[in-house]
């Protein structure tokens, strides 16, 4: 499937996730995946501190800045496709961030249950 066709978990078109800062595994600004996404960087959610402070704790500092990888390090606030599976982690423990559904690509499913999705959802209304 091409990315152009990509869907989310609400079987829309995938929708943008942040430009600013420009996130995806491809760094389109949306939550696309391939098969060389082995981290499956498929939800997009809205960083928090908290969050933040538990992926450091688990081995993913996404606060340090590292301009080799084209990454600007995150804040509370920024919007960035998380892995799929780490971010299940953090539902399990309690500090999920909120998710953006309509920019959440739908492989994501494979992980993560779209009820717990939807419990986290953050609205755009």
């Amino acid at each position: 499937m091409s990315t152009s066709q990509s869907k989310n978990v609400l079987g829309g078109k995938l929708q943008p996730c942040s430009f600013d800062p420009l996130t995806g595994f491809f760094r389109d600004g949306c939550c696309h995946t391939s098969a060389e996404d082995f981290g499956r960087h498929t939800v997009c959610a809205v960083m928090t501190d908290v969050f933040l402070n538990f992926s450091v704790d688990h081995g993913n500092d996404l606060v340090t800045p590292r301009p080799e990888f084209r990454f600007p390090g995150l804040k509370a606030g920024d919007r960035w496709c998380v892995c799929a599976g780490r971010w299940r982690e953090a539902a399990e423990a309690g500090v999920a961030p909120p998710v953006v559904l309509e920019a959440t690509h739908e492989r994501t499913l494979e992980v993560v249950a779209l009820s717990d999705l939807e419990y986290h959802a953050l609205h755009l209304s």
